[in-house]
């Protein structure tokens, strides 16, 4: 049981995880929108949603060619559904979160990913 509240905690021990987990409070989004915000390798982005994923944070769900990841607001594990509450209010005021918003709205996945 600790160990497992550990790997939850080690998840958010990641600035550019906290940037993802912010953006999917907000948006659905798949890989590539993800990777045009953080200006990461599409592989570093996987392996932080796999994280993400894997501690229960997000979900993810195929739709056409995309994968898109979004907030699991539906989990039964209070530790997660408080984390997700704490980040929302916590991270609202940073100014990168901020210019991360501004930028997932302004984004057009099918010009970004069908390139």
């Amino acid at each position: 049981m600790l160990n497992k509240k550990a790997k939850i905690f080690q998840a958010l021990s990641d600035t550019n995880r906290l940037r993802i987990l912010k953006m999917l409070l907000n948006k659905t989004l798949c890989v590539c929108e993800i990777t045009a915000v953080l200006k990461l390798a599409p592989s570093t982005v996987s392996k932080h949603l796999s994280i993400l994923k894997d501690t229960g944070f997000i979900i993810e769900e195929k739709s056409g060619k995309w994968v898109n990841y979004s907030m699991n607001t539906l989990t039964r594990e209070p530790v997660i559904l408080s984390l997700i509450t704490l980040l929302n209010y916590e991270l609202t005021h940073d100014e990168i979160v901020q210019n991360d918003g501004r930028m997932i709205t302004d984004i057009d996945r099918v010009k970004l990913c069908c390139k």
